[in-house]
Order: structure tokens, then C-alpha cells, then sequence
């Protein structure tokens, strides 16, 4: 059996009665094929039998023994699963089972899902993170830590004082350069009139010190401050989203800081983040089987080492899908579950629609795709009307 990992888990309705269990399978099931859960290569099984005892034979190729558990699944006008569990082996392929449980989707499929071979399209060029910033837990990988102190120790001729570090709690000062992005900016200690903002992108030093303003700045020229910039290092994931977990601070004791400093360790700022996520990206090139897809998501079979190491512990990665004769579309993708076969291979289900992935991308994308699912479905009609004849 697969180690199927679900991320987000799909919201279910149960059918709650065991005889409606089995009126729903009669009438909506009678000579369907139900594909069976975890299963590699989409395994097929087919009720073929109800029996007095509410117990039911099931037919497949796929090997079972007693008490195993086996869920089935099938797409209506929702999404449907059926547990149940093997009561004794009839012959090859024959089992006898009873009924555990069903449930329905509580919503519909958003997008139709078909298989394709590489020989039409692959996955290729994976980039995703090695670790992932939490800047809840206030924890840095020790790479990325080790970057932060030694661009600190190449910054030492900015300003008297220099300090590169990940945000920590405790400071109200560092926390609302956190929380707001901005830069927190006192042009001169010995000017009261340095506390007021210059404009939106700075903390209104005034305000977040109220009462406690004079005595601020009387502290810091007894310790021979003149001027300081704390400004907001700011990590942009794959989905582009922002993350503040890292600050600059300059102060000096001679001189004024002046706007041309701001503008300069802002820089800094930038020069930062791209080596962190240059040292924090793995770039795999190589080219990995796309099993199924949709216009919203794929499911990939991975079997090169590095990205299985680290796509079992992501949140999402970027990766190009080539079809045939066309130019690579890089998409980013969102984890919805992971599982891996006997062969050591590992399945990935992504989603990838939405604003993870840049828009004149995924434009493209549609455009490739749409004329693919308009294919397979008038292949499943025309397979549907052949059966029923």
C-alpha cells in the first residue's frame, strides 16, 4: 500500500445508512468501474454482486487479502468514496466484502482530470526551497544564519554600529518594523522634530513611543548616538508572498544619516535576500513523468533523489511543464498530497491555479490544455455510447 500523505484533506458528506449505501451503489453504480485509492497505475475494480448478508463481491486485478481495507472512488456529479473491507478471497481477483462506510464531496470537482504520457508533455527544471523560513518560531536554518553574519561583518564601514539579524521578540521598536514593513528612521537625537515620519514608509517614531519619546532620546545620546535606520529585510516566497524576517540597523555617533543611506542599505537589503534564496534554491533539471493533469493541477511521479528529498517536506515548488513543440510554461506548484510506491518513486499532487502562477503563463497554459480536455471527453463519449450498445 502507498504512504499517501493528503495536505488539505477534501470536505465529505457521509451517506449515513447502510441501505442507503447500497441503494446509491445499485442505482448510480450498476456497471460503472470504481477505481481503487492509492493505488500507482489507477487500478480498476467493479461490483458485480449484492449479496443477502448487505455484503458485496468485487471484482479486480489488484491483489487483496482478508481484513484488508480497500477505498474505492468515482466521480459523479461529485466525488465519491467507499470503504470497505475484505471478508474472504472467492478465487483470483474475487473477493467478498463488507461494507464500511461511504461519503460524497461536499463540493464538485473544480477540473476534469486525464491522463498523459511523456511522449506529449514532462515536468523539468524544479526549483524549490531547501528549507522553509518560519518566522513564527523565530527559527533560520544554520546556512542561511551563517549568510547573515557574514554580510553583517562586510558591512562594518556603513555606519559606527551594524547589525544584520532575524527578528526576535521583545523590542516594540523591531517588532513594528516587522509587523508594518516600514523603516524606523531618527535623523537626529538631539531634535525631537527626527521622531515625526517622512513620509508613509516610515514608522511614526512619535506615535509608538508616546510618553516615552524624551526619554528615548536621551538615552541614546548618552550613549553617543546622533542618528539610526533600522530597515525590514524582506524574504518574497515562490507565490511571491512577502515575508519580513530580518533587519538592518546603522547607527552612527558622528555623522547624520541622511535619505542616500536609506536608499543605500535598502540595496543592501535586496543584495541579501537574492543570496539567501540563491544558497536556499535547488535547481534539478532533469525531466519527471507528468501521470495526469488538469486545468488546475497535475499529479507528478518524481524519482530523482534530490527532489524527492525535499518536495516531501514543501509547501509548493516551480517547475516548467513542456508540451510537445512548445516553448517550456513555468507554473508554480501548491502540495495537496504526496504518496510513494514500491519502486521508491513519489507522487505529487499539485495545484496551480490562482495567483501562484504569473498570469501570461497560465494563459498559455489554458490555451494548450482546453483543446487536450475537449479531446478526452469526446473520447469518453464516444467510449460510453460503444459500451452501450
Amino acid at each position: 500500500m502507498a504512504d499517501f500523505k493528503e495536505r488539505k484533506p477534501r470536505t465529505f458528506d457521509d451517506v449515513r445508512t447502510l441501505p442507503d449505501i447500497i441503494e446509491l451503489l445499485k442505482t448510480q453504480f450498476h456497471d460503472r468501474k470504481l477505481n481503487i485509492k492509492y493505488s500507482i497505475d489507477r487500478m480498476e475494480a467493479k461490483i458485480n454482486e449484492y449479496l443477502e448478508d448487505n455484503t458485496v463481491m468485487l471484482v479486480t486485478d489488484q491483489e487483496f487479502t482478508p481484513d484488508d481495507i480497500i477505498t474505492l472512488y468515482s466521480l459523479l456529479d461529485k466525488y465519491f468514496e467507499i470503504d470497505l473491507k475484505v471478508v474472504e478471497t472467492r478465487g483470483p481477483g474475487y473477493f467478498k466484502c463488507r461494507i464500511i462506510s461511504m461519503r460524497k464531496a461536499s463540493r464538485g470537482r473544480r477540473d476534469l482530470r486525464f491522463r498523459v504520457s511523456p511522449e506529449k508533455v514532462i515536468a523539468t527544471n524544479f526549483k524549490i526551497s531547501k528549507h522553509t523560513i518560519d518566522i513564527t518560531n523565530f527559527t533560520v536554518p544554520t546556512g542561511i544564519k551563517v549568510i547573515i553574519e557574514q554580510f553583517q561583518s562586510q558591512q562594518s564601514k556603513l555606519a559606527d554600529i551594524v547589525k544584520v539579524d532575524v527578528f526576535q521578540p521583545g523590542d516594540p521598536i523591531i517588532e513594528r518594523v516587522k509587523r508594518s514593513q516600514k523603516t524606523a528612521y531618527i535623523e537626529d537625537f538631539s531634535n525631537p522634530e527626527s521622531l515625526k515620519p517622512e513620509n508613509d514608509n516610515f514608522v511614526d517614531m512619535e506615535e509608538l513611543l508616546g510618553g516615552e519619546a524624551d526619554q528615548y532620546l536621551k538615552k541614546g545620546i548618552e550613549r553617543g548616538y546622533k542618528s539610526i535606520i533600522i530597515s525590514p529585510v524582506v524574504y518574497i516566497t515562490q507565490t511571491e508572498q512577502p515575508i519580513p524576517f530580518a533587519y538592518i540597523q546603522a547607527i552612527s555617533k558622528k555623522d547624520i544619516l541622511t535619505m542616500e543611506d536609506i536608499l543605500e542599505i535598502k540595496e543592501l537589503g535586496f543584495t541579501l535576500m537574492d543570496r539567501i534564496r540563491d544558497a536556499n534554491t535547488l535547481m534539478v533539471p532533469v525531466h519527471q513523468q507528468i501521470v495526469d493533469i488538469s486545468m488546475g493541477g497535475a499529479k507528478l511521479m518524481l524519482s530523482d533523489e534530490n527532489l524527492k528529498k525535499y518536495v516531501i517536506h514543501s509547501k509548493g515548488f516551480v517547475f516548467d511543464i513542456v508540451f510537445k513543440l512548445q516553448a517550456p510554461i513555468t507554473i508554480y506548484g501548491d502540495v495537496k498530497f504526496t504518496f510513494s510506491d514500491n519502486a521508491d518513486n513519489l507522487y505529487v499532487g499539485v495545484d496551480f491555479a490562482g495567483n501562484s502562477s504569473r498570469k501570461d503563463e497560465m494563459k498559455r497554459y489554458y490555451s494548450i490544455i482546453k483543446p487536450m480536455e475537449i479531446e478526452y471527453k469526446n473520447r469518453l463519449i464516444k467510449e460510453m455510447k460503444q459500451k452501450n450498445k
